[in-house]
């Protein structure tokens, strides 16, 4: 049975009192809750994520990273390898947001390789895929979230696909405030599915958890969590806010 998640991806964003106050107030919100099935993950950036994991190891949150590189130590400036994440009880990462692969030109041979890091080191990865808006109006969005999986992920072995955590990102509704309608979401979460199931099996196919980003937020997150093959979402700007985070959470 597949997990439903919901993850916040901070970004760049928060000064350390801020960060600190945004973990224990969500930390607070979550104390309350009966989460069921959900798994909440918190994506601080990375000089946060000891101050969050120590919050998390009496909390009902997870702690992910929003990055990290292929190899595992080295001549490698400024990088963090999944080594490190691991030692810090770092449990996901985020690989392949359309953010990384625009600004800092992440292909998918060296996705591919993080990718493969991750899961070496007991980390699972949140593999990000999409189309910008001129392949979603070309018509080839099928065929561009496909050869990112071809390229990446569908590389594993179905022991290690099984792992990974899939976000459908449409690049064109990132921080845009336009989002895929709930119905744009299911068609492309359902295609991704049944591409798997030709990849793999049918079994691993219904496993693989899928979620959602692209401006995400307490208003629409209902609507696109009840479609069928949206297991959740990999929150943005809606993770900045403790409120508006927890009725994200909330919707699912």
């Amino acid at each position: 049975m597949r997990k439903k998640i919901v993850a916040g991806n901070w970004k760049m964003n928060k000064t350390f009192g801020e960060a600190e106050k945004l973990i224990a107030d969500i930390a607070a919100s979550l104390e309350g809750m009966e989460l069921k099935d959900t798994e909440v993950i918190l994506c601080p950036p990375f000089v946060y994520l000891e101050m969050a994991t120590d919050i998390a190891e009496e909390s009902k949150f997870r702690v992910g990273a929003q990055n990290m590189n292929d190899h595992d130590l080295g001549a490698f400036t400024g990088e963090i390898s999944a080594i490190m994440l691991n030692s810090l009880d770092v449990k996901y990462v985020i690989i392949g947001h359309s953010e990384r692969r625009q600004h800092y030109n992440e292909n998918h041979e060296f996705l591919a390789g993080k990718v493969n890091a991750a899961i070496r080191h007991q980390i699972q990865p949140i593999f990000c895929c999409g189309e910008i808006l001129a392949e979603r109006e070309a018509g080839t969005h099928f065929t561009i979230v496909k050869k990112q999986l071809d390229d990446s992920v569908f590389q594993l072995l179905p022991e290690h696909f099984k792992q990974v955590i899939l976000a459908y990102e449409p690049v064109w509704a990132i921080g845009t405030g336009v989002n895929a309608t709930p119905e744009q979401a299911q068609e492309m979460h359902l295609y991704i599915r049944e591409t798997i199931a030709e990849k793999y099996d049918r079994q691993i196919a219904d496993d693989t958890t899928i979620l959602y980003g692209g401006s995400c937020n307490s208003k629409n997150a209902r609507e696109l969590f009840i479609q069928p093959d949206v297991d959740g979402g990999l929150i943005g700007g809606s993770s900045l806010k403790a409120d508006e985070f927890i009725a994200v959470v909330t919707s699912l």
